[in-house]
């Protein structure tokens, strides 16, 4: 069983930045890939970007790539989504959510979902 709950959502300005952090219940954080995912408002939930278990890998999506950046401390059961450059395409839900072993954009394959987060972004 592991619990996510998503902070840092909020107001962003357009060409802005904004860090959301993601805590994990339970000693096993370190044994799940931890993914980003974002729903905008009228739009079915997209992949951002994941990371592997020990933070050694990767990847994201087009749409955000060069501009977010995932990041996790294993010591403090978290996982963080820097987004830089803001657009306000950016604006919706964030979710982190969990998997084992495998390093995937398919959100059917995550286990565990955090409530999601508020970002919205102006121009």
């Amino acid at each position: 069983q592991v619990r996510l709950a998503e902070s840092g959502g909020g107001l962003g300005q357009a060409g802005g930045s904004l860090t959301l952090s993601c805590v994990a219940s339970g000693r096993t954080f370190s044994s799940y890939a931890m993914g980003w995912f974002r729903q905008a408002p009228g739009k079915n939930r997209e992949f951002v970007g994941v990371i592997s278990t020990s933070g050694g890998r990767v990847d994201y999506a087009d749409s955000v790539k060069g501009r977010f950046t995932i990041s996790r401390d294993n010591t403090k059961n978290t996982v963080y989504l820097q987004m830089n450059s803001l657009k306000p395409e950016d604006t919706g839900v964030y979710y982190c959510a969990a998997e084992r072993t495998l390093l995937t954009r398919d959100q059917n394959r995550y286990d565990y979902w955090g409530q999601g987060t508020q970002v919205t972004v102006s121009s």
